[in-house]
C-alpha cells in the first residue's frame, strides 16, 4: 500500500498571518477554506483548552474538501487536570464529540504536561480505555518517559512516539513505536519563533523518506509564518502537490 504522507502547521487563525499568509481582503470567517486551498491536514490545539460541540465539528467536516484530514490535540482535562487518571469517561466525551469528522479525523495528540513523570501501571491503564481503531500519538514532556519500557506498551498498543523538536526546552528523542510517525517541529532554535533552513528541512525529508511509513508532520513555528513557508518547501521537497 502506498504511504500516506501529511504536512500542515499547527493551527490556522493566528491574526499575524494576514498578509504573510492570508491575502489583506480575505475575511477571517474564511480562513480555513483559503488554509485548506495549501494543505491536506491540520493540526487543531483549539481542543486542548476547550471541548467543541459535536456540531462544531461537524462544522469543520463541511467545510473543508474530501481529501482533508484533521489532527486533535486531546483536551487538557485528559492530561493535565486528571493526568491521565480515570481516562474512560473524558475519553468518551472527546472521541463523541469528535466522531463528527468522521473519515476526515486523523491522530490525536496527547500532549503530557512537564511534571508528569512516568508511571508504567498508570499508563498502561490509560492505553486500555483507548479506542484501539483511532490513531494515538503521546508527546511527553519529563525525561522519565524517555523509557524502553514506554517504547514496548506504546507499541503493544500501536501508539505513536511523537518526535516533537522543542528547541531544547524537552527531551528529544526519535523512535517509531506504530504503523504511522508523527512529528511535531515547534522551532530548532527558539520555540515556536525559528524559522528551520534549507538544510534542515532536507533532513526531515530524509528521515520521512527512510522511516517509509505514514507521516504527519505539523510545523509550530508561527512567528513571521515561518510555519506556513517550512511546511511548503517540506511539500515541495518531498514531492507533494
Amino acid at each position: 500500500m502506498e504511504r500516506e504522507i501529511r504536512i500542515g502547521t499547527s493551527g490556522w487563525t493566528y491574526p499575524h498571518w494576514q498578509k504573510l499568509f492570508y491575502p489583506k481582503d480575505w475575511p477571517k470567517s474564511r480562513w480555513l477554506e483559503y488554509y485548506t486551498e495549501h494543505f491536506d491536514t491540520v493540526e487543531l490545539n483549539a481542543t486542548f483548552y476547550r471541548l467543541p460541540q459535536l456540531k462544531t465539528f461537524q462544522n469543520w467536516k463541511q467545510r473543508t474538501p474530501d481529501h482533508f484530514l484533521w489532527a486533535l490535540k486531546a483536551n487538557k482535562y485528559i492530561t493535565h487536570t486528571k493526568r491521565l487518571k480515570e481516562p474512560a469517561e473524558p475519553l468518551g466525551r472527546f472521541y463523541t464529540a469528535a466522531s463528527g469528522l468522521k473519515e476526515k479525523l486523523g491522530p490525536i495528540l496527547f500532549q503530557l504536561p512537564p511534571s508528569l513523570s512516568f508511571d508504567e501501571k498508570e499508563f498502561e491503564n490509560f492505553c486500555q480505555s483507548l479506542n484501539p481503531s483511532q490513531r494515538h500519538t503521546l508527546e511527553v514532556r519529563h525525561p522519565s518517559w524517555i523509557s524502553d519500557r514506554l517504547f514496548v506498551i506504546l507499541e503493544e498498543h500501536n501508539i505513536a512516539f511523537c518526535i516533537a523538536d522543542t528547541a531544547g526546552r524537552y527531551p528529544y528523542h526519535e523512535v517509531v513505536t506504530s504503523d504511522f510517525v508523527y512529528i511535531r517541529l515547534h522551532g530548532s532554535k527558539k520555540l515556536y519563533a525559528s524559522e528551520y533552513s534549507e538544510r534542515e528541512l532536507q533532513a526531515w525529508a530524509k528521515k520521512i523518506k527512510e522511516w517509509g511509513k505514514d507521516t504527519y508532520l505539523y510545523f509550530d513555528n508561527d512567528f513571521e509564518g515561518y510555519a506556513v513557508k517550512n511546511a511548503k518547501r517540506l511539500k515541495e521537497i518531498l514531492g507533494l502537490s
